[in-house]
């Protein structure tokens, strides 16, 4: 009786568990995880291309040295993102929205909106980053050259102008193109990197060097997103009539708005910490703990391509009602990033000394430790990012600005508190505390929306 009752409760928990599994399909499951692999392939190759020229800077320069370059893109990553609309969020939304029944001149428009969007902010990040290093770079003690690197940094962000082309590529499915075309910029970085370090020129050849990189990256994604716009019948945005935009589209500035101050927010966890941990601890620290954040974004960045990949599709599916679909999908990914996770974690353990070693060498030993506790981060924001796309998809633009507030003032605050005792892990703890928030209140606001919908539709059908 005892192996009957066995066999009986064996047979309804693999039926139980068939169930759940069949919940996880949905219609497109195999090309949205076609498309996930060439943004994992092409983020890893492009990441590991990155390190070997990190490795190089950090090598030649020494901490000290290359702490000061560390806290120089710090501080105009930080200005450039407070500034810079992403506006690849909202032309995804409404465009998914007018894709139907819209004309191609109307989403030439819709596209140009964005670019204004994009060109406005690049220009006045780059002029606001050079003009508070003028104006009160005596106050925080910058030196003349720390001004000249800012300076220098501030032509790449003058043509960061990616908003439009990552929406066409992300709209018209080109993953494998969005995933490759940094890769070229960045082999050309390690040229340069290589070229500085055999001929010693120090800190502001390597600056060039990143400087030159990060532009040529820029115009390759902006030349591939506007010719993903002529295969999909768009003009070009450029000859748009401007006059009435915000007439003929209503909400987009405020959808906008909405994403720059959440990207404004995730610039104080992911570049403003490196100037806290700087001026805290000083240049040596910021580069050690920069390190550990540099090969901790071989993950970290496996987010943001994923959620390149469910943002589109998810947005279609909560437009056109498919709510069973929306929150399979959006589980789907969150699985198999916490597979990407929990094996980039165990790598850092077996590998990460002798990566240290070899790269950035002996002087970086004290990122080991840091990169661990940066990699347990890094998996709460891989596990939160496919719920920010369900929000944002759910028009919930505002939510995630509210609890990505709240978070960021945990982070702030733990931060303030630890960095100052405990050194550069300190940030690492504070960026633990954010992620667990984050993906435990993201979870519970995108799963609660979805089952209501989908319990209102199963009324109105019966």
């Amino acid at each position: 009786m005892a192996t009957a009752f066995g066999n009986a409760l064996g047979a309804q928990a693999r039926a139980v568990l068939r169930s759940r599994a069949g919940g996880l399909h949905v219609k497109g499951t195999r090309t949205r995880l076609t498309a996930i692999g060439h943004l994992l392939s092409g983020n890893f190759l492009n990441a590991l291309i990155m390190l070997v020229s990190v490795a190089m800077a950090a090598r030649s320069l020494g901490p000290a040295s290359y702490g000061i370059m560390v806290m120089v893109l710090s501080y105009n990553r930080v200005v450039e993102r407070i500034l810079r609309f992403e506006s690849w969020q909202p032309l995804i939304r409404f465009a998914v929205q007018e894709e139907k029944e819209s004309s191609p001149e109307r989403l030439q428009r819709l596209y140009a909106y964005g670019l204004l969007l994009d060109m406005g902010a690049a220009a006045l990040s780059a002029v606001v980053a050079v003009s508070l290093a003028l104006l009160f770079g005596g106050i925080f003690h910058l030196t003349s050259l720390h001004v000249e690197l800012v300076a220098i940094y501030s032509c790449a962000t003058l043509v960061n102008i990616a908003g439009v082309p990552t929406a066409a590529l992300r709209l018209s499915g080109q993953f494998k193109m969005l995933a490759y075309t940094q890769v070229a910029a960045n082999l050309l970085r390690i040229v340069f990197a290589g070229y500085c370090a055999l001929g010693g020129y120090g800190l502001i050849g390597f600056m060039v060097a990143w400087t030159a990189a990060q532009a040529l990256g820029s115009l390759i994604v902006f030349w591939v997103g506007f010719r993903a716009l002529r295969q999909m019948g768009i003009p070009n945005p450029f000859r748009a009539r401007m006059r009435g935009l915000t007439r003929d589209f209503p909400g987009f500035f405020g959808f906008a708005c909405s994403t720059n101050l959440s990207l404004t927010l995730r610039v104080i966890t992911t570049e403003a910490d490196s100037l806290f941990v700087g001026a805290v601890a000083g240049a040596p620290a910021a580069a050690v703990y920069y390190l550990a954040k540099r090969i901790a974004k071989v993950a970290a960045q496996v987010g943001a391509q994923v959620q390149a990949v469910v943002y589109p599709d998810v947005a279609r599916m909560w437009a056109n009602g498919d709510f069973r679909g929306f929150r399979a999908a959006t589980l789907q990914v969150q699985i198999a990033l916490a597979a990407v996770g929990a094996s980039m974690l165990l790598a850092a353990y077996l590998f990460g000394p002798l990566l240290i070693r070899v790269g950035p060498g002996e002087a970086y030993q004290p990122t080991y430790v840091l990169l661990l506790t940066q990699l347990m981060a890094v998996i709460l924001t891989l596990h939160a990012a496919p719920s920010r796309s369900a929000l944002l998809a759910m028009n919930r633009s505002w939510l995630v600005l509210a609890l990505s507030a709240i978070g960021t003032a945990m982070f702030v605050g733990v931060a303030g508190y630890a960095v100052p005792r405990y050194g550069p892990i300190g940030g690492n703890i504070a960026h633990i505390v954010l992620g667990a928030f984050t993906a435990i209140l993201f979870d519970i606001f995108w799963m609660r929306r979805a089952k209501q919908r989908e319990t209102e539709m199963a009324s109105v059908r019966s």
